[in-house]
């Protein structure tokens, strides 16, 4: 059984109060809105930020456990704001594990100081196929590179200050030839497009990039030359962890409503709550949600423990996103006719719960390393 610190409470506590009071208000907001500036500032004088990112450059020094700690109370107030942190950090610990001692010194405090951070793998034709990628950064003589390409549903995109951009630097090597170049909002060349109008986690900014011979500073790409592929593996490793935090707290925030409502709504003389119809449906809720639990705070030891947790965080993610949709698919159901109302939050919900199977590697995907580590064996 797994157990928080003292000092791991307290933060969960401090956090389900500023999500309570700070997050949870402003969701419906956002759904109907896009994202909410206000709110940036505010995680950052919280100190949430870059709460796991090293105290020496103005981080909380905080381990993977606590780090997920704060995604899953910030889901359980809005889906899309933990995945704007979520996104944020995806981005940032590129910089954390591969960058250099000048990157770290530049970049890290700034993510602590509200900047925003978005990573930028996927194209329009190159999802799960990542190495697929078109974008190409050629060397110069001197060392820079100058990119051409794009990038399509980017999470942070048109807010973000700063692009962790992945690029083919020798086309004809697959895997082995793609880099990850930092490039800045403001950089000559760079695009954004339009907000995508997206079916749910509209709380999170979601545009089109376009690359029109961007020059890129030697010391702007990192890590190595051709271990791009690698380094973004190794970040959606986290990511997926997180995603499985985001599972938890929106599957939580959707049983807390539905069985508010459960409580309230009668017929026949009692509250649907007594219906066994109804009860039931609250059973499998929480066995999904304790065993979700159980593994996100499972496979967050590992990490902090150097163990690599590629095929645990896939098989975290894939079965949380699938029970986040059907948690809250039953929660639209205990609603009844209201649940289907936009009046009501749990169809928001069920919208925001959809994109868990897609984001950072779809459910077939992660199927497909899964079965390959098990047939590997």
């Amino acid at each position: 059984m797994f157990k928080f610190t003292e000092e791991q409470e307290m933060i969960r506590s401090m956090v389900r109060e500023f999500t309570a009071n700070e997050v949870e208000p402003k969701d419906r907001w956002m759904d109907e809105n896009g994202f909410c500036w206000e709110l940036v500032p505010k995680l950052a004088e919280a100190g949430l930020l870059a709460i796991h990112m090293p105290e020496e450059y103005g981080g909380g020094g905080g381990d993977t456990v606590t780090s997920e700690i704060v995604i899953n109370e910030l889901a359980k107030g809005s889906a899309s704001l933990a995945l704007f942190l979520d996104a944020n950090w995806l981005a940032c610990d590129m910089i954390l594990y591969h960058g250099t001692d000048e990157q770290k010194k530049e970049f890290i405090p700034q993510l602590a100081d509200g900047k925003i951070f978005a990573f930028g793998l996927t194209e329009s034709n190159a999802g799960s196929d990542a190495a697929a990628i078109k974008s190409v950064a050629e060397k110069q003589a001197d060392g820079s590179y100058v990119l051409n390409g794009g990038k399509a549903w980017i999470t942070n995109s048109g807010v973000a200050d700063y692009y962790l951009i992945m690029a083919k630097t020798d086309p004809n090597a697959g895997n082995h030839g793609i880099s990850v170049f930092i490039v800045p909002k403001d950089t000559e060349g760079l695009t954004i497009g339009k907000f995508e109008k997206k079916m749910g986690m509209r709380g999170s900014a979601t545009c089109e990039l376009s690359f029109d011979n961007i020059k890129i500073p030697a010391n702007r790409r990192v890590g190595e030359e051709g271990k791009g592929f690698m380094i973004a593996m190794q970040a959606l490793d986290g990511a997926r962890v997180s995603i499985g935090s985001i599972a938890s707290g929106l599957m939580q925030h959707a049983m807390s409503k539905a069985a508010k409502y459960a409580k309230e709504r009668t017929t026949f003389g009692k509250p649907i709550a007594k219906y066994q119809g109804i009860s039931f449906k609250f059973a499998d809720m929480a066995a999904k949600i304790r065993a979700t639990d159980l593994m996100i705070w499972d496979t967050c030891q590992m990490k902090d423990e150097g163990k690599r947790i590629s095929v645990e965080a896939a098989e975290l993610k894939l079965l949380a996103s699938r029970w986040a949709c059907e948690t809250c698919d039953e929660c639209i159901q205990v609603f009844g006719g209201n649940g289907y109302s936009a009046e009501y939050d749990v169809e928001r919900f069920y919208r925001d719960a959809k994109l868990l199977e897609i984001g950072e590697g779809t459910s077939e995907i992660l199927r497909m390393v899964i079965s390959g580590s098990v047939l590997g064996r």
